[in-house]
């Protein structure tokens, strides 16, 4: 089954909204940036999330889990602007 951009977007988005309310509770939130022809979905983590030092166990327990539970045909997802951990 080809899914379109606009199916493949929408139910990121749910999947992302089924985890922003923990995200938003910290002052932070997620958005989509980019989704590529090749699946690969790129975010950006905004507000408190955008530099927190827990951001990659946010992003690989939370945010990743959810987008390749709802969403399988994703390839792969990375965030633009993650903290790195020091």
């Amino acid at each position: 089954m080809n899914t379109t951009l606009d199916e493949i977007t929408r139910k990121i988005e749910a999947s992302l909204d089924s985890i922003r309310p923990y995200l938003k509770a910290d002052g932070g939130n997620v958005k989509i940036n980019e989704i590529t022809s090749d699946k690969v979905v790129r975010l950006e983590f905004v507000g408190a999330c955008g530099n927190c030092s827990m951001s990659t166990m946010t992003f690989k327990a939370g945010v990743e889990a959810a987008i390749k539970r709802d969403v399988p045909e994703i390839r792969s997802i990375e965030v633009v602007n993650l903290t790195p951990i020091v």
